[in-house]
């Protein structure tokens, strides 16, 4: 036998190499047929309730990191339920209505309107679920437990149906009505939009300074007077049927000397509108109040059909412009809005492609709205007073990416206001998890007008709504129902599959339809009305799950979108919000903090992380950032992660190793019966499980990751595992301070093991299959542990840290020692302490070796006056020489009692390994060792 082999070095064959792109995906085909996910639900039945809801991804193209933020959040939020006590089933779900699935399948040369549409709406079907497919196999490859089999997509029979119904609901209500009003319109998707479906982006306008004459006047004004007026959408001058006025503003008929004609502005105005005018020396000839000019009439500038009404109006500001805002009621809200009260025409001289009409004038029918500005200006010839190019913010469409325009069409509309403060009450019975996503959800809710729940399309679910022969809409509770049914049990292809009368229910009839002549609605739903009604569709349909949902997570950009949609339909239809709370998260940016984009070349796709460092690794990095906010993630990011994940890793196997021949049914020692120091870190890692328990019951991923990484590196690698080789390796391999540093190390490892499991489930099986003592198959049906307290506790931590304080101290002294070639590594040095009371009574506090502690060969504590050469701290001082003695063969700790011992087999080691020796190791001490 060597002497080496006397030593208990640790033994596992858990490897330091995770090599998880290979390794995982057969981990979760052995997951899979195991029914893990079945069995945990099986093993929580009974248990409260826990449902967290699944926000549907677009089922379009395969994932991308945001993607990849949510689920593993979403994971880990229920795995962490599943293994506290929860019954918390996780149902995934996808959109797959809506115009980019038409949209793909134009690019693929598919014409929509040379198709049969039922043949179309099948080629939109297969394609969504194709990437339904698509995007399941991506998250699965995440490590993401859930019903896999059994999702949730919106274009499934008992979904439509669910949808109907409320719909349904809300109209019973009178809360659907159909009107003109104004809508943000998408000529490039030839569709109406809802606020949720339009971002900002600066575009450059033409904005336009030009005259109204004066028709009639009213006694104030001349017929040789102009009203100026401001405009930066000049294509609407062709709708233009009024002119607005502030009623409390001061407004001046002016003359300058320039121009034979009068002009009206707003007298704050005067200044800047003379300058931007070139008028010379304007005369003011009098001052109205806005008021005054109700209902003078002027002229259009080029239509003499036309007379153009000055109206009052809230929304006239005198930040910019003229102060009289040129009113088109059939492009603008506020247009709309004053323009109906004042019995304007709601004219619209644009069609749904952004073509102008024939209603527009013959110079401009046939033109595209954004061209017609030379037109306009040609046609205003005198009148145009100026004209200039700005940079503002636009609307536009988020998924074409083409700038909107405002246009009245006779759209269906969910009414909000009508129940708006219902909504709001319910808004602040949410817990959210960010105080701002409350305020921005709040205020959205107070500030939304209507939505617009229709849009001109073919691939989404139908309004179930009917119209008699005089027009008159149709949907009473009968009909909602009857289409309700007919979609559960056929889909909604049925609705353009039959004509109306066989949609509608046997024998009906209505007044208004005296030839019994019915027409279906075309129109299709809003998607954000689709996935807004899962809570019914899904939560309420499954009896696993619980309504209203316990949390909804997704991403901050669904204030305006899902978290809303669903808010406005639940409240609507019960009268209660769909979640009880609400966590959302910023979004992944590159590494320079930059938008990710194709063109910038800057995108991560999670299947390139998977396969370089593995899915855990992107697991990880999600609790490493606070996903509050905007996170970053580039591959050297991830590359820091990675070895994060092998420190983690490698402090685990340390762990595991040394832990190979402890039974803890046989061998784990009582906590009454451990060293100071054992209990000492027996209570740390329980604080440690009070910390992450809570974050997890908080959401709280970043304060797990820091908490979990500061005590593998501080706690155990930089302290307690550092002097435990001393142990471990050294004393007897069934000896009491072996076993009591073991029964520390394996509570530590089974533990730690559960506590990452949520994160790190492929980690956690892996060093699971180690742990042959414990019952479990797998981690993952494990509960999480529970936090204890100790006799004595607060007293052991007080001690201990004011020990790590002295050892602090301590460390410095050698420090400086090693750099003044005193010594090498600290087991060279002989460590002499000078201590006040405090510090002595300390260190027999600790009641342990305090020079195995430190990683020292030798200590004296002494009585006496430190000498001057010490280094002093205020309470200790530190002297440090290197160790008499020779290097013990098998400790490699300098001892004077190397040498000594007459047996010659053991002349090379010190006396306590010698003891350990000739108890352990009789035979070989008498035979002698093999040389080295």
């Amino acid at each position: 036998m060597k002497l080496k082999e006397t030593l208990n070095l640790g033994k596992t064959a858990f490897p330091m190499r995770a090599g998880l792109p290979n390794k995982e995906p057969i981990w979760q085909k052995e997951w899979d047929e195991a029914k893990l996910y079945q069995k945990r639900q099986e093993l929580n039945e009974g248990k409260p309730h826990f449902t967290l809801h699944d926000g549907p991804p677009y089922a379009n193209g395969n994932i991308h990191v945001g993607h990849a933020m949510n689920k593993i959040s979403k994971d880990i939020i229920v795995r962490s339920k599943s293994m506290s006590g929860f019954y918390a089933p996780y149902i995934p779900g996808w959109d797959t209505h809506g115009l980019p699935i038409e949209q793909v399948l134009a690019k693929k040369g598919v014409k929509r309107k040379e198709l049969d549409l039922v043949e179309y709406l099948g080629m939109c079907r297969d394609y969504a679920l194709s990437q339904v497919d698509k995007q399941r196999e991506d998250f699965k490859r995440l490590g993401i437990s859930g019903d896999w089999d059994n999702p949730y997509v919106t274009l499934t029979p008992d979904y439509e149906a669910a949808q109907i119904r409320v719909f349904g609901q809300m109209a019973k209500k009178g809360y659907i009505y159909r009107g003109a009003k104004p809508v943000y319109w998408s000529w490039s998707s030839e569709s109406a939009l809802a606020e949720a479906e339009i971002e900002y982006h600066d575009l450059v306008s033409t904005s336009l300074y030009y005259a109204n004459r004066v028709k009639d006047g009213k006694g104030l004004l001349d017929r040789d007077t102009y009203i100026v007026v401001w405009t930066t959408t000049p294509f609407t001058v062709t709708a233009s049927r009024g002119l607005t006025v502030g009623a409390d503003f001061d407004y001046v008929v002016v003359k300058p000397e320039n121009d034979e004609r009068k002009f009206v502005i707003a007298a704050d105005l005067l200044n800047s509108l003379a300058e931007r005018f070139d008028w010379e020396n304007p005369q003011v000839l009098a001052t109205y109040r806005g008021a005054e000019f109700n209902h003078i009439v002027t002229e259009h500038p080029w239509d003499e059909e036309v007379d153009e009404l000055v109206i009052l109006g809230e929304h006239v500001t005198l930040d910019s412009g003229t102060g009289i805002v040129h009113t088109a009621p059939g492009f603008g809200e506020d247009d709309y809005n004053v323009g109906v009260a004042n019995g304007l025409e709601v004219a619209v001289t644009v069609n749904e492609r952004g073509i102008m009409m024939d209603n527009a004038g013959s110079d401009f029918a046939g033109q595209f709205y954004d061209k017609v500005t030379p037109t306009v200006i040609e046609k205003l010839g005198s009148l145009l007073l100026a004209e200039d190019e700005i940079s503002h913010s636009y609307p536009f469409d988020w998924r074409t990416k083409k700038p909107i325009i405002w246009r009245a069409v006779p759209q269906w509309f969910a009414s909000v206001s009508k129940f708006r403060q219902e909504i709001l009450d319910e808004v602040e019975k949410v817990k959210f998890h960010s105080e701002w996503g409350k305020v921005r959800l709040y205020n959205m809710i107070r500030d939304r007008g209507d939505w617009v729940i229709s849009r001109q399309r073919a691939w989404g679910v139908p309004l179930p709504i009917f119209y008699a022969e005089d027009g008159t809409p149709i949907m009473t509770e009968e009909t909602i129902e009857h289409v309700a049914q007919l979609f559960e049990e056929h889909g909604s292809i049925v609705w353009w599959q039959r004509e109306a009368k066989d949609l509608l229910p046997a024998g009906f009839s209505h007044p208004a339809s005296p030839n019994g002549e019915f027409v279906k609605e075309t129109d299709i739903m809003d998607v954000w009305f689709d996935s807004g009604s899962s809570w019914n569709g899904v939560v309420r349909n499954r009896p696993e799950l619980t309504y209203p949902a316990d949390l909804y997570l997704e991403g901050s950009d669904q204030y305006r979108g899902w978290f809303n949609s669903s808010l406005i339909t639940s409240v609507a239809s019960n009268g209660i919000a769909p979640y009880k709370q609400i966590l959302s998260q910023g979004f992944a940016l590159d590494g320079k903090g930059e938008k990710m984009s194709k063109s910038l070349g800057n995108t991560i796709l999670p299947s390139d992380v998977e396969k370089q460092f593995g899915a855990e690794i992107l697991r990880l990095w999600v609790t490493s950032v606070d996903s509050s906010n905007d996170v970053r993630i580039s591959m050297d990011i991830l590359s820091q992660v990675s070895e994060t994940y092998r420190k983690i890793r490698n402090t685990l196997r340390f762990l595991l190793a040394n832990t190979s021949d402890f039974d803890p049914r046989e061998d784990a020692v009582a906590y009454d019966e451990l060293r100071s120091v054992d209990k000492y870190m027996t209570i740390r890692f329980n604080q440690l499980v009070a910390t992450i328990r809570k974050a997890y019951e908080n959401f709280e991923f970043l304060t797990i990751y820091k908490a979990i990484v500061n005590f593998v590196t501080v706690d155990l690698s930089a302290f307690y595992l550092d002097f435990a080789k001393d142990v471990v390796y050294i004393e007897g391999a069934k000896s009491l301070e072996r076993r009591q540093m073991q029964t520390v190390f394996y509570d530590i490892l089974v533990k730690i093991t559960k506590l990452l499991t949520p994160i790190l489930p492929h980690t956690a099986e892996e060093i699971w299959s180690y742990l042959e003592h414990e019952a479990e198959d797998y981690v993952q049906l494990a509960e999480l542990p529970e936090a204890q307290t100790f006799p004595n506790q607060e007293e052991i931590l007080d001690t201990w840290s004011a020990f790590m304080d002295f050892r602090t101290q301590a460390q410095k002294a050698l420090e400086e020692a090693r750099t003044e070639k005193v010594i090498g590594k600290s087991l060279e040095a002989h460590l002499t302490v000078y201590p006040n009371e405090v510090v002595k009574t300390l260190l027999e506090a600790v009641n342990s070796n305090v020079a195995q502690l430190l990683i020292v060969s030798q200590l004296t504590i002494s009585e006496e006056a430190a000498p001057a050469d010490a280094l002093a701290f205020e309470d200790v001082a530190f002297q440090v020489e290197h160790a008499s003695g020779q290097v013990c063969e098998r400790c490699r700790r300098l001892d004077e009692t190397v040498g000594s011992n007459p047996n010659p087999h053991l002349a090379t080691v010190c006396d306590h390994c010698a003891a350990i020796l000739e108890e352990n190791f009789a035979e070989a001490v008498a035979e002698g060792f093999e040389e080295k």
